[in-house]
């Protein structure tokens, strides 16, 4: 697995917040830079939210800001080195939000190009940094793929196979979802590949299975205190189909929101923890499921990747 301070053993990572996020820069792909924020102030921020899941058990946080969005692989790599955590970044582009967050290129580069942009940060490093990314951040916006959308699942799909990386999608709603998972079909890449990133927001649980059922992983994220008992239904809701080995589950909390003063408010990354985990066995799920959910499955789902730079299918 191939973290911001390199390559760890799967079975190393330990219990896993697979969507979390440091630092976030909604402006806008036009107008986002390192310029626009102090390193040193986000740093201090996060740290102390770093240390207090790791407290709590947490040994591997996957940070899911994407290019164009506020991405800081060299950020990053600090906090990883300071806090103890292993910290995995990404490689490529955000269409949800109505492309506000894709670069120029996005639009005018085919499927290939843009697959091997990212396949290249892999093989690479991200911007002379050194680090490589650990999985594929995409969006799409919720109903039929556009255009776009359609073209980044696609390439997507190709630096997958060239890398081995998953493709973790925010999806707009199960109709994306449906979507995305013929597009991979007619590419012939498997299911499995794909992380429907956003799932407790599609309110069809049948949506929700087809898709485990199919091979997909679903991503219950957004967890938190006013969100606890819609989560914690879904979770067993799966769990009684038999697709807790499809399950994922995460906060999306954070952040450093650059623009705002001092980074806003930064939502901590405990209540999975303290309130979420509780909830569960609570609710009657078994201890087993529960170390599948923070430490089988995301070891399964990260454990896979080809570790070697240069390998073409």
């Amino acid at each position: 697995m191939l973290t911001v301070r390199g390559p760890v053993d799967p079975d190393a990572l330990g219990p896993t917040l697979v969507h979390e996020h440091v630092l976030v820069d909604f402006v806008g792909a036009d107008e986002v830079g390192r310029e626009r924020y102090d390193a040193e102030e986000a740093f201090r921020t996060a740290l102390p939210h770093l240390l207090a899941v790791k407290e709590r058990g947490a040994r591997t946080l996957l940070e899911c800001t994407p290019a164009w969005l506020g991405r800081d692989p060299a950020l990053l790599r600090r906090l990883s080195e300071a806090s103890g955590l292993h910290i995995v970044t990404n490689t490529g582009y955000y269409g949800a939000a109505q492309d506000k967050y894709l670069p120029s290129h996005a639009f005018d580069e085919s499927a290939e190009r843009l697959a091997e942009r990212w396949a290249a940060e892999w093989r690479d490093g991200i911007e002379g940094t050194g680090i490589r990314p650990g999985f594929i951040k995409t969006g799409v916006d919720a109903g039929p793929l556009s255009r776009v959308d359609r073209k980044l699942i696609a390439a997507a799909a190709r630096c997958h196979r060239r890398t081995g990386l998953r493709i973790h999608c925010h999806t707009g709603d199960g109709r994306a979802a449906m979507d995305i998972l013929s597009v991979l079909a007619e590419l012939r890449v498997p299911a499995s590949s794909y992380v429907w990133v956003h799932a407790q927001n599609e309110k069809d649980r049948a949506l929700r299975l087809r898709a485990a059922r199919a091979g997909a992983w679903v991503e219950l994220d957004g967890i938190a205190e006013d969100s606890l008992d819609a989560h914690v239904a879904a979770v067993t809701d799966l769990a009684r189909a038999g697709q807790i080995e499809r399950t994922l589950v995460s906060q999306d909390a954070g952040w450093y929101h650059v623009g705002e003063p001092g980074g806003g408010r930064f939502r901590p990354y405990t209540f999975l923890f303290d309130g979420f985990v509780p909830a569960l066995r609570r609710a009657g799920l078994a201890e087993a499921d529960v170390k599948t959910l923070l430490v089988a499955n995301p070891a399964r789902l990260l454990g896979t990747l080809r570790m070697t730079a240069g390998h073409r299918p």
